[in-house]
This record gives structure tokens, C-alpha cells and sequence, in this order.
């Protein structure tokens, strides 16, 4: 009798456990695919709301501008009754192109040197407008390889990596200062690459890396999350690491494996 009994609550033990574990299952599944659609939809959608939100912004900057008789927001709600979302930033695209190819005409270059000039008398404005337009020309010139090169150095102390961006090569007094050829190196900050260090690092201790720019901002943005595919490195980049690796080595004492 006892094991009759034993037997029965043995077995409704085990069908309670295999409810559970059906029960389980079921909401794990559930679980992941509620995931799945996160990851999926989530980067599309956040990205579309980010690229609204930055086109009606520039839309309500410069469409109340352009005058209600060429506007043409006004006249797609009036006869069409819809809003066109991008007008402004279509304005924005063309006369920045327009401007470009007036300027690079002889009456161009004359009002634009006409106003540098007007610009340089202003003792404030002067050094503002000078550090500026050296940046963009630095930056956007197409010869440039101002941010163009992403490197790896040791910061801050050796053994630790990061990941810098090789603006250019220094000189100036800085550069004379120092017995050293180095290159100046901008240290992001995760997860803002926006701001971050100036550094002057000997071109024998960095490592160039395959990579491109927007691989490592993704990789510095995601705190190390989001790992660009490795690549076979060239010739160029494998003497580097060869080089730098080498000097690190030099720097152990003999006989220490570590």
C-alpha cells in the first residue's frame, strides 16, 4: 500500500516538473523572440526618429526664411495639403553649393578676402574666425589625413591600449621641444567621442590599425560592444606592430616570459 502511494506522488512529482519546465520553456521563447524584435526594430527606429528629428529641426530654422511667395512648405500644404518634411535642409545642400561655386570665381574670391579682412580687424572675432577656418581646412581639405587613421597607443601607462585618432603629424614649438618625431593623437572618451585628450605621442609607439574612422567611433560609442571585423593587416601595418611590439619587449627585463 505504502508503495502504491509512493508511486502515485512520484508521479504527479514528475508531471508537476514537466508542466513547470513546458511553462518555462514557453516563456523563454517568448522571452527571446520579445528580444529578437527589440534588436531588430530598435536601431531602425531609433535611427529614423534621430534623422526626423534633425531635418525638422533644420526645417524650423529655415523654412519661416525663405519668403511665402517662392516657400515651397506653403505651397505643398496648400495645394497638396501635406507636409513635406526636408525642405529646409534642401535649401540648406543648395546654397551651400551655390555659395562654394560663387566663391571660387574672381568676384568671389574678392568679397570673400573683402570680408577676412573685416574679420581680421576685429580684435575677438579675429582669433575665433583664424583657429576656425583653419580647422575646417585642415579637416575637409581632400588631400587631408586628418582623422583619417586610427591608431592604438599605450595610455596611461604601458600595457594599457586605447584607441586614438592621428590628426597630424606635429610641429611648431611643440615639436622642436621635443628630441622625439611626434604625431598628434586625439584620445576619445567613451561613450562621448566627442571630447576627449590632445596627445603627443613618438611615432615609433603607435600601432596603425586597419580599421576605418566609423568602425572605431561604433567601437568607442558602444564601449567595446560593437567589434569591427578583423582584416589581414598589410605590409605596412605588420612592420609597425613588428616595430612597436619589439621596443615593448626591449624594455623587459632578460628572462622574464611575461
Amino acid at each position: 500500500m505504502n508503495g502504491t502511494t509512493n508511486n502515485s506522488v512520484n508521479h504527479d512529482g514528475d508531471e508537476a516538473n514537466d508542466q513547470s519546465t513546458r511553462r518555462r520553456g514557453i516563456l523563454g521563447r517568448f522571452r527571446n523572440y520579445f528580444l529578437t524584435g527589440i534588436i531588430v526594430t530598435a536601431p531602425v527606429g531609433i535611427t529614423i526618429a534621430l534623422a526626423l528629428w534633425v531635418i525638422n529641426w533644420i526645417d524650423g530654422k529655415i523654412v519661416p526664411l525663405i519668403p511665402q511667395a517662392y516657400n515651397p512648405q506653403l505651397l505643398f500644404q496648400n495645394y497638396i495639403g501635406i507636409h513635406v518634411p526636408g525642405i529646409g535642409l534642401l535649401v540648406v545642400l543648395v546654397g551651400l553649393t551655390v555659395i562654394g561655386f560663387l566663391a571660387a570665381g574672381l568676384v568671389g574670391r574678392v568679397l570673400v578676402r573683402t570680408g577676412e579682412t573685416l574679420l581680421t580687424r576685429m580684435p575677438v572675432i579675429r582669433s575665433v574666425y583664424s583657429a576656425l577656418k583653419q580647422i575646417f581646412e585642415t579637416v575637409l581639405r581632400s588631400s587631408s589625413r586628418s582623422f583619417r587613421e586610427v591608431a592604438l597607443i599605450e595610455y596611461p601607462r604601458r600595457g594599457i591600449w586605447a584607441i586614438g585618432f592621428i590628426t597630424t603629424t606635429t610641429t611648431g614649438e611643440v615639436q622642436n621641444d621635443i628630441a622625439e618625431d611626434v604625431v598628434n593623437v586625439f584620445l576619445p572618451t567613451t561613450p562621448n567621442p566627442t571630447s576627449g585628450f590632445l596627445l603627443f605621442v613618438p611615432r615609433k609607439d603607435i600601432i596603425v590599425l586597419d580599421m576605418s574612422v566609423e568602425e572605431a567611433i561604433k567601437m568607442v560609442v558602444s564601449a567595446g560592444i560593437v567589434t569591427p571585423p578583423q582584416r589581414q593587416p598589410t605590409d605596412t601595418t605588420s612592420a609597425i606592430k613588428v616595430g612597436t611590439r619589439e621596443l615593448v619587449d626591449a624594455d623587459k627585463p632578460r628572462g622574464d616570459t611575461s
